[in-house]
């Protein structure tokens, strides 16, 4: 099949989590010998601002990263959709394209096309801002990819019903798994972004206040971060590195003893259940990883994949215990790592896409292949 994806960036990371599942949903369809055209923006402000900080250079080795992938941009609301929705088969929208472009492809569908058409939301606006998606016409799309089961209960509220579908990020992990031969050289490293104020209280009780209590070597990698930030953080000892493009990650992992988790607000408070594609990353990496309060209300995590932790005590507490209990921090990551082979990779969330593309296209055949499925399982 032609899958042709619609995303605000492929080749850019830049305060932009979705690039990884993207690139390791891009690598595994063509794996399986699908193809695959992505379409962004020329002057999105991910690219633009990963420019600015990382070079043309940045973005030319992010564009290697999946070979066979096409890769386009355009200028102003879209591209010629003509052009760029030829021989489509399956098409896949962001919910950062533009209104107008989301609601073109959806008329396309409407007038014909026979591509089977997909929004995808992979956002907390459905819930904190949610005239923002409100504004976009979705009439003609066949479906919505919600990333948790909450947000897809906010679409199914809204009339999507059974064409409504939770599909969850997961770990690329062709390129992140663990690097054992790599040597520490730092206790502990957390990447992750600043921004928006989402996190602020968070940051300080889970990240500095911690690890200025313990005196430990950490690293941070991210951007948005102001001065009052940076400042804070270095009071604390912790060494600012700014942006590192996410293909980069793995290799920050192996280096550190821990990682943390520290989600932002209106994940914790309004949309439970969703974890930040960190968490799928550090644990796909096989470090030992402490989180913050979240509920994992689906069930995504068997217990001992990750250390709950809920002030800056017990945080400081655990980051004692992985730093100086060897076999202890080798199970815990172990634990984490196999519950992303298990559940967590991009490989197996593409078997749940053509089993959603399935169900649309062939509902009857779908839902017994489903039903045969879950017999398997429970015998």
């Amino acid at each position: 099949m032609k899958f042709v994806l619609f995303y605000h960036s492929f080749v850019s990371c830049w305060n932009h989590g979705n690039a990884h599942f993207l690139r390791g949903i891009a690598r595994e369809l063509i794996k399986r010998g699908h193809s695959v055209s992505v379409w962004e923006p020329e002057d999105g402000w991910s690219r633009t601002n990963a420019l600015r900080d990382g070079g043309a250079a940045a973005l030319a080795e992010a564009a290697r990263l999946v070979p066979g992938v096409t890769l386009q941009t355009y200028r102003g609301d879209g591209p010629e959709l003509d052009h760029a929705l030829d021989r489509a088969d399956v098409v896949m929208v962001h919910e950062w394209n533009t209104p107008g472009l989301v609601a073109g492809i959806g008329q396309r569908r409407l007038q014909g096309a026979r591509f089977t058409l997909f929004f995808h939301d992979t956002h907390h606006r459905a819930v904190t801002a949610s005239h923002e998606i409100e504004r976009l016409d979705l009439d003609g799309y066949d479906g919505v990819l919600a990333f948790g089961e909450i947000l897809r209960e906010v679409y199914a509220r809204r009339g999507w019903g059974e064409h409504a579908f939770t599909w969850h990020e997961a770990a690329d992990t062709a390129l992140f798994h663990p690097i054992p031969e790599t040597p520490k050289s730092t206790d502990l490293v957390w990447i992750g972004n600043w921004g928006d104020e989402e996190r602020t209280h968070e940051l300080e009780q889970f990240l500095i206040k911690p690890v200025a209590k313990l005196g430990i070597a950490a690293r941070v990698y991210g951007v948005r971060y102001p001065d009052s930030a940076r400042n804070a953080l270095a009071r604390a000892g912790v060494h600012y590195r700014g942006w590192l493009p996410n293909h980069l990650a793995p290799d920050a992992f192996a280096q550190a003893k821990a990682t943390i988790h520290v989600p932002r607000r209106p994940y914790v408070e309004t949309m439970p259940g969703i974890p930040t594609i960190r968490v799928f990353e550090a644990l796909a990496c096989g470090i030992p990883l402490i989180s913050a309060p979240w509920r994992d209300i689906e069930g995504l995590f068997p217990a001992g994949a990750y250390l709950s932790v809920r002030d800056t005590l017990e945080t400081a507490l655990a980051l004692r215990r992985i730093l100086n209990d060897a076999a202890f921090a080798r199970e815990l990551a172990a634990t984490g790592l196999r519950a992303i082979e298990a559940r967590h990779t991009c490989a197996m969330r593409v078997d749940e896409l053509i089993s959603i593309i399935e169900s649309i296209n062939c509902p009857t055949a779908a839902r017994s292949a489903m039903h045969t499925h879950d017999s398997v399982l429970a015998s």
